[in-house]
C-alpha cells in the first residue's frame, strides 16, 4: 500500500475528503518525525512506538577492495510494533 492508497482508505473509513485525509496524514507524519528527531518517543498504545536509537561507530569493509573503513556513529529511527499490531499481523 502506498501513500495514495492509504489516503483513500483513511478517507473512506473516516468519512472525510481525500484532501482532509492527506492533511491529517501529513500532520501525523510531520509530528512523529519532529518528535523522534528531538529524541522523544512517540507511543501509540496497541500500535507501536517510534523512537530514535544511537548506532555506534564501527569498522566496515569495502566489498570491492576489501579495505577497512570507518563508519561514523549515527542516529537512526526505529519502530517497535505493539501487542495488538503483532496479533493482527499473526492473524489471531
Amino acid at each position: 500500500m502506498n501513500k495514495e492508497e492509504l489516503v483513500q482508505e483513511i478517507s473512506k473509513k473516516a468519512g472525510v475528503t481525500q484532501k482532509e485525509a492527506v492533511e491529517v496524514l501529513n500532520a501525523f507524519i510531520d509530528s512523529v518525525q519532529k518528535s523522534v528527531a528531538k529524541g522523544k518517543k512517540v507511543t501509540l498504545v496497541g500500535f507501536g512506538t517510534f523512537e530514535r536509537r544511537d548506532r555506534a561507530a564501527r569498522v566496515g569493509r569495502n566489498p570491492q577492495t576489501g579495505k577497512e573503513l570507518k563508519i561514523p556513529a549515527t542516529k537512526v529511527p526505529a519502530f517497535s510494533a505493539g501487542k495488538r499490531f503483532k496479533t493482527v499481523v499473526n492473524g489471531k
